[in-house]
């Protein structure tokens, strides 16, 4: 048996692969696949429909939050963002505390100014940074929710008088919170809500149409929301991926009933690797994250060893980001508890052979 644990792409629902591959063969029974159906055909508009339906339901969202299917992955969003939002003159603030977090901070000053509010990178970024200052005459404040890399997570909304951007690419739908205090919230789909070639973008239309910059159609916020997500040929299979892995999502009870579960995987692994001395997490405790557990084994031929034996065993993309090594189990919404209970045992026998 395979359990994959990979950072993304990722796993998916049992079901949704099924009804994904059936349609490509035979799309709702109209003889054509879900590859070759136009997407402003009565076939494919009720799809993209559905789609943003799901994530408004599920996200509790109020009337002013839109929600976009966009191209180009969460890290154009990178740059989308400032360029829809940040005047030359004006400063946007940033908190740093991962890879993913630091990326946007180099692309933002192309359009405007940036505060660096705070930053864990002086112990490379193992825990979240705390009581720091947003300038109250800030455009608006951006941080990532989740580090998939370094294992950390914002466990709490900050608390902030101005605009709320965060990228919650690698823990979106996987825990319950008010979104509506988020005034753009952007994720790429293939971690917990579908397969890649997709970008999620929820936007409150208020804080839109302020920048005095002409925009390119293709990067204008604005566009899309009028064109409700069809401003250019939509990424068709990736959306249809992401309609049924939010129908799965609702099935199971929605955010909050896949939270409890995301809870006991991340509590089972974290007292697994707390308990048995070869295994070290360099995250601070606090700060863990319930997406992406991130550990060591100081020996390097205990960690070839352990390596190989996941790899025997079907434990499929334990293996560590390149840039930090080590290994990173990812526990998305899909993944079931019995594949972290297998994980947690294998790691017993491994300690008691090894410890």
């Amino acid at each position: 048996m395979i359990h994959n644990f990979n950072a993304g792409p990722s796993i998916l629902p049992r079901q949704v692969f099924e009804q994904a591959s059936e349609a490509v063969i035979d799309f709702n029974e109209t003889g054509l696949s879900i590859l070759e159906i136009g997407h402003r055909t009565p076939l494919f508009k009720p799809v993209l429909a559905e789609a943003r339906a799901l994530v408004k339901e599920l996200m509790q969202l109020d009337d002013d939050h839109e929600v976009l299917f966009l191209h180009g992955g969460a890290t154009t969003q990178f740059f989308q963002v400032p360029m829809n939002l940040l005047n030359e003159e004006e400063t946007a603030a940033y908190l740093d505390c991962g890879v993913w977090g630091s990326k946007p901070i180099k692309e933002a000053p192309l359009f405007g100014k940036v505060k660096v509010v705070a930053s864990s990178k002086d112990k490379d970024y193992s825990y979240i940074p705390k009581n720091f200052d947003i300038p109250s005459n800030a455009v608006y404040f951006h941080y990532t929710s989740n580090n998939t890399i370094e294992g950390t997570q914002m466990h709490d909304i900050p608390s902030t008088g101005v605009p709320l951007v965060a990228d919650m690419s690698s823990d979106i739908l996987s825990r319950a919170m008010d979104f509506n205090r988020f005034d753009l919230i952007y994720a790429g789909a293939q971690k917990n809500i579908g397969a890649a070639g997709v970008t999620m973008v929820v936007v409150n239309r208020n804080i839109l149409g302020r920048v005095k910059r002409q925009l390119p159609s293709m990067m204008d916020y604005r566009k899309h929301i009028e064109a409700e997500s069809m401003l250019n040929t939509p990424p068709v299979f990736s959306i249809y991926v992401c309609m049924l892995t939010l129908r799965w999502l609702k099935e199971q009870g929605g955010v909050a009933a896949i939270e409890k579960i995301n809870h006991r995987k991340a509590a089972l692994l974290y007292e697994t690797l707390d308990r048995l001395p070869v295994f070290r997490t360099k995250v601070d405790k606090s700060d863990r994250s319930k997406m992406n557990v991130v550990f060591v084994i100081d020996n390097p031929d205990l960690e070839k060893a352990f390596t190989e034996l996941c790899n025997n065993e079907g434990m499929v993309g334990v293996k560590g980001h390149r840039s930090v090594g080590g290994f990173r189990v990812s526990l998305y919404n899909a993944l079931p508890l019995s594949s972290v209970q297998a994980l947690a045992e294998l790691m017993q026998h491994f300690a008691t052979k090894h410890g």
